[in-house]
């Protein structure tokens, strides 16, 4: 396993590392948890990505229960978690980022996820009713206080960013220093244009998600949605227009047929495109069973099989914007 540099962090992420958003809980309870978590960390995982929102809070209760079985040193592994949406349908306990509820919300995700502090806290979505100052506060506090050591964004546009870096430099607070973006072949959006300026300029890092399109780009969708599937699961129905939208699947069954020539799997060229970009500072897999841990796992070992020819040929099937990426 390779490592990259959190952005201009001095902390360091697997370029692979496990995210528990669909899966725990809904698909799998603590033994499966510990089982996934442990091929993971063995492959030399360091990187455990983590919401309040997912299940409904109990996905960072699988994860507590499963670092608590684990018992690995605090200091080999680094876990996530994410504020906004929230658990509640108070007026001040859903969708907003303000310091009421961010203060509340760590304190419940350290609580569930059985940890003295995570490593990185995300803002999983903007605010656009809480003044960015109040956040940038609320995270600044949140570090002052051991309860995080980083934080980051999820989903915001670049200009808010800017301006949670630039209010933070001006009273001289801990900025934020990760975005989590969705990131895959169809998904290119927030790795692109003012993206790119802007991952330059300030050096913000990037752990991305949805690398495999919510398991488009496994092919396992190419006949239908497999009734084991995150496709089929109660609450994501929302995932089926897209998940069998014919235009797609025509893409995902050419890029097959290059993940042939490299005598690899689908699902592991269209990881090891992702590592590929250079802002990216980890590519967050999800796996419902240990076996597709296994395999997503090797991904790293196509990344040197991908030559710029080869990048030109997958760029023309997905139509994606050629960008500057050279320092």
């Amino acid at each position: 396993m390779k490592y990259r540099h959190l952005g201009r962090t001095g902390i360091q992420v697997s370029e692979l590392s496990f995210g528990s958003w669909v899966t725990f809980h809904n698909q799998a309870g603590v033994k499966s948890a510990v089982d996934m978590m442990a091929a993971a960390y063995d492959a030399g995982v360091n990187f455990f990505d983590n919401a309040e929102v997912y299940a409904g809070g109990k996905s960072e209760t699988v994860m507590g229960e499963a670092l608590k079985e684990l018992k690995w040193r605090r200091g080999s592994y680094l876990v996530s978690t994410k504020l906004y949406w929230g658990l509640n349908e108070g007026v001040n306990e859903k969708n907003t980022l303000n310091r009421k509820r961010l203060i509340e919300g760590i304190n419940g995700s350290l609580e569930r996820l059985q940890l003295d502090y995570v490593d990185l806290i995300y803002c999983h979505r903007p605010d656009k009713t809480t003044p960015i100052e109040e956040t940038v506060w609320a995270m600044h506090n949140i570090i002052e206080w051991g309860k995080a050591m980083y934080w980051g964004t999820s989903e915001w546009a670049a200009s808010e960013i800017i301006e949670a870096i630039q209010i933070a430099e001006r009273h001289h607070l801990h900025k934020p220093v990760v975005e989590q973006p969705q990131y895959n072949l169809f998904e290119q959006g927030r790795m692109q244009g003012d993206y790119v300026r802007f991952y330059k300029e300030y050096g913000y890092g990037s752990t991305i998600w949805s690398p495999l399109a919510s398991g488009l780009l496994t092919g396992k969708y190419n006949n239908g949605i497999p009734a084991d599937s995150r496709g089929a699961l109660k609450g994501y129905e929302w995932l089926k227009n897209n998940l069998t939208n014919e235009q797609k699947l025509a893409k995902v069954a050419e890029l097959d047929l290059i993940a042939k020539e490299l005598d690899c799997k689908l699902s592991q060229l269209a990881l090891a495109w992702c590592l590929k970009n250079p802002f990216v500072s980890t590519v967050i897999t999800g796996a419902s069973r240990v076996e597709q841990v296994h395999e997503n796992m090797k991904a790293a070992d196509v990344v040197d099989k991908i030559t710029p020819e080869l990048l030109e040929k997958i760029d023309a099937i997905f139509g994606a914007k050629k960008e500057d990426n050279d320092d």
